[in-house]
C-alpha cells in the first residue's frame, strides 16, 4: 500500500504474468470488459508485455503483502503513422478489489507517463452496460466521444461498445515524436519501479 493506504503502483514484471491473468480470464470467459473468449496463457501475457511494454507503460496495483489487484496499460491506438500520438489505454481490477480505487491509482500513475511519453490523446473503449468503468473514466477526465452500435457478439447478445476520449497535452503544431517509456528519464518512473 502506498503512504495514503491505497494500492502501490509500479512497473509489471514479467513475474507478473500469471496474476494478470487471473485478473483477465473472467473477462474473456464471462465478462463483457474484453471481446476476447479465451483466456491468454500465461506465455501469451508475458508475450504481449514484453512485445509493447518498451514503448508503453504496463502497471501493476498491490497490496501491502504484495498481492495483485490490478493492472492497467497503454496500447498503440492504430497501425498509421499519423496516429502515433493517440494512445489506448486499458484497465483490469480483481474483482475482490472491485471499489477500493484501484483503477483510479492506476490511472493516475499511468495517465501521466504517456503524457510525459508525448502523446497527445488517450481512447478507452467501454462495452456497455458498464457503469463502474463509465464513472471511474469520468472520474479522471475522460468523457463519451461516440458508440460503436452492436460492434461485436459475446454471451449471447451484440454489444455496444463507447468510446471515451482524454487529452494528455495541448497540441502543438508540429508535435514532437513521441518518446518510448525506456527512453523517459529515470526520474520520472523511478518510483514506478
Amino acid at each position: 500500500m502506498s503512504e495514503s493506504g491505497g494500492p502501490r503502483v509500479r512497473l509489471v514484471r514479467m513475474s507478473d504474468a500469471a496474476d494478470l491473468v487471473a485478473i483477465y480470464a473472467p473477462h474473456c470467459t464471462s465478462g463483457r470488459a474484453s471481446f476476447e473468449t479465451v483466456p491468454p496463457t500465461v506465455d501469451e501475457m508475458t508475450g504481449r508485455v514484453r512485445a509493447t511494454g518498451s514503448t508503453y507503460p504496463w502497471l501493476v496495483a498491490v497490496d501491502q503483502v504484495g498481492a495483485t489487484l490490478g493492472y492497467a496499460y497503454g496500447s498503440r491506438h492504430r497501425e498509421r503513422a499519423g496516429y502515433r500520438w493517440s494512445v489506448d489505454v486499458a484497465v483490469y481490477v480483481a474483482a475482490s478489489a472491485s471499489g477500493r480505487g484501484v483503477g483510479r491509482a492506476l490511472y493516475s500513475a499511468l495517465l501521466p507517463l504517456l503524457e510525459a511519453q508525448g502523446l497527445h490523446r488517450a481512447y478507452a473503449g467501454i462495452a456497455l452496460p458498464n457503469e463502474a468503468s463509465i464513472a471511474l473514466h469520468r472520474a479522471v477526465g475522460f468523457e463519451p466521444v461516440g458508440t460503436y452500435r452492436e460492434v461485436g457478439y459475446k454471451l449471447g447478445e451484440w454489444l455496444d461498445v463507447q468510446w471515451w476520449s482524454r487529452p494528455l497535452a495541448e497540441p502543438t503544431d508540429p508535435p514532437a515524436e513521441p518518446v518510448a517509456l525506456v527512453d523517459l528519464p529515470a526520474a520520472l518512473i523511478g518510483e514506478l519501479r
